[in-house]
């Protein structure tokens, strides 16, 4: 990997990049979800960005276009994606858990928890170290999930709530 007259490489140069970004003016309500460098022929940049009310494509491209000019001293071939966490955003810091408490997710764990790895519900917060799930809007039961367990975890949208949701705001209008 080339180096850059001050002496890091592209990868350094990148994740300094996006750490500084939220502190920056135009970005601060930008939240950062998750960055990835895969080194290469050509390296490949990821990053995954977030904020209040979702992230459309123009917010990508200013984050890329800032993001290309912070790299252009490097000689290396990369490519860059910058994308919106969507629709199923990751869950990946254990405040996203407290953050999301009330929306279902789908949390896959390393070691079978109840006979199962993959496990779906509604996000109830965290209690010490273990995420709690619970199995739905009637089904209270609690599924204690060790936050060191969980090798992914992702929101999960649900179109007939949404559906739902907008036929009884139009009934009360």
């Amino acid at each position: 990997m080339q180096q850059s007259t001050d002496g890091t490489n592209l990868g350094e140069a990148f994740e300094r990049v996006v750490h500084a970004l939220p502190h920056e003016a135009p970005f601060r309500s930008i939240e950062i979800v998750t960055s990835s460098v895969r080194p290469g022929r050509t390296t490949a940049l990821t990053l995954v960005v977030d904020r209040e009310g979702g992230v459309d494509i123009v917010t990508c491209e200013r984050i890329a276009a800032r993001i290309n000019v912070a790299l252009d001293a490097f000689p290396e071939e990369y490519t860059l994606e910058v994308s919106s966490a969507g629709l199923d955003r990751p869950l990946v810091k254990p405040a996203d858990y407290e953050r999301f408490e009330g929306r279902r997710a789908k949390i896959v764990t390393t070691l079978a928890i109840g006979n199962a790895k993959t496990h779906r519900g509604v996000l109830a917060g965290l209690r010490g170290s273990n995420v709690i799930l619970r199995g739905g809007a009637k089904d209270e039961t609690e599924l204690p999930i060790p936050l060191a367990a969980i090798r992914s975890a992702n929101l999960e949208y649900d179109i007939r709530a949404d559906l739902q949701r907008a036929k009884r705001e139009k009934k009360r209008d």
